[in-house]
């Protein structure tokens, strides 16, 4: 009898997979509750590196980017992708306010949100996609609302200047 190696390429991919699954579990820990405070709460290595100020909020968005880079390789769609990248922006973003950003790092746990997604997907593809999909849909229209927001007030901000100047 003769075998095609296919079911062994096949448990070979899903047990890679797996096994890469649990690593991205593993740094999200690491970089997000790894440290326990007292008090019982859980900070990890990426609220600690954003102390150093830009080098270590950039450390810590090249990690959390290695996690949604592998989540896209195991097959999340688009919409997991952009949300999980939307996480680390804000992330990203926030982390360069000295220290208050490092404090909302230790809180926000992007790292752990998006392996829960990715999880997620993994579990129940069709349910995670489409809840994906509508929040980066009500996000992009948050983000129009917000810059046609910012143009109106930038317009009325040059107009009381140039009346203030000339006026």
């Amino acid at each position: 009898m003769k075998s095609d190696g296919s079911a062994g390429a096949r448990r070979d991919s899903t047990d890679r997979a797996a096994r890469t699954q649990e690593q991205l579990k593993a740094l999200a820990w690491l970089l997000d509750s790894s440290i326990r405070l007292p008090g019982g709460f859980r900070i990890g290595l990426d609220p600690l590196l954003g102390l150093v100020p830009f080098l270590g909020d950039a450390a810590g968005v090249l990690l959390s980017a290695y996690i949604v880079s592998q989540a896209a390789r195991l097959g999340a769609p688009r919409s997991v992708v952009l949300r999980m990248m939307l996480n680390v922006a804000v992330e990203g973003v926030v982390g360069l306010i000295p220290f208050a950003g490092d404090v909302f790092d230790a809180v926000w746990k992007a790292n752990q949100r998006n392996v829960q997604l990715l999880e997620g997907h993994l579990a129940n593809p069709v349910a995670t996609a489409r809840s994906s999909r509508r929040l980066v849909a009500a996000l992009l229209i948050l983000i129009v609302l917000f810059m046609a927001l910012m143009s109106v007030l930038s317009m009325l901000f040059l107009g009381w200047l140039w009346n203030a100047v000339l006026g």
